[in-house]
């Protein structure tokens, strides 16, 4: 934090199970105060905001590549396709056992 900005107190309420584990942070000397395990807690609810927020950029660069790539082919035609497969397949496996 610069000097420039100012550390403004806010209130917040807390369910009794969450305010002990602070202050038991806090009494075993892990932390200065209740507020720096506060900061603690939210810098890295921050960093795991980002690193979702990554994840999903990433997630839709890929589908935008994906969806830009190559001549789209009609899920009809795919099924079709991959029937005939299977079927010639089957064919092969039940030639094999007699």
């Amino acid at each position: 934090m610069s000097t420039i900005e100012k550390a403004e107190k806010i209130s917040i309420t807390l369910p009794p199970d969450m305010l002990l584990s602070i202050k038991d942070k806090v009494k075993s000397g892990s932390y200065g105060s209740t507020s720096e395990v506060i900061r603690e807690a939210l810098r890295l609810w921050q960093q795991k905001q980002d690193e979702h927020d990554a994840r999903l950029e990433a997630i839709r660069a890929r589908l935008d590549k994906s969806a830009n790539s190559g001549i789209p082919v009609p899920m009809d035609d795919v099924f079709n396709h991959m029937e005939k497969r299977h079927q010639k397949l089957a064919r092969e496996v039940a030639h094999e056992k007699i």
